[in-house]
């Protein structure tokens, strides 16, 4: 019989039981996010953020870096936010959808 999480130890829930460092230049403090950096690169740099790149290709970042990098890039999503189906009418073929 499986116990439910909340009565599982914390080592047995499979998550990393190692603490990381952020992993901007000068901080210190505790990770809390573990990120691509494919994906994140382009907006820790954009927010002003400088790190250090590891062999793993992971961004480690804390609460407030997190924060800032976040906020940069929703700040991004909502410039280029895709329009819904009906409002982007333009992108089907002419012919393509004639019933």
């Amino acid at each position: 019989m499986k116990l439910p999480k909340e009565l599982k130890d914390k080592s047995d829930l499979g998550g990393s039981a190692k603490k990381r460092e952020c992993s901007i230049i000068g901080c210190g403090e505790e990770a809390i996010r573990s990120l691509s950096e494919n994906a994140w690169k382009k907006f820790v740099e954009k927010s002003g953020l400088k790190y250090s790149m590891n062999s793993r290709h992971k961004i480690f970042l804390c609460k407030a870096h997190y924060n800032q990098s976040n906020k940069y890039r929703k700040s991004q999503e909502k410039i280029f936010q895709k329009k819904g189906f009906l409002d982007n009418s333009t992108a089907v073929k002419k012919g393509k959808w004639d019933y």
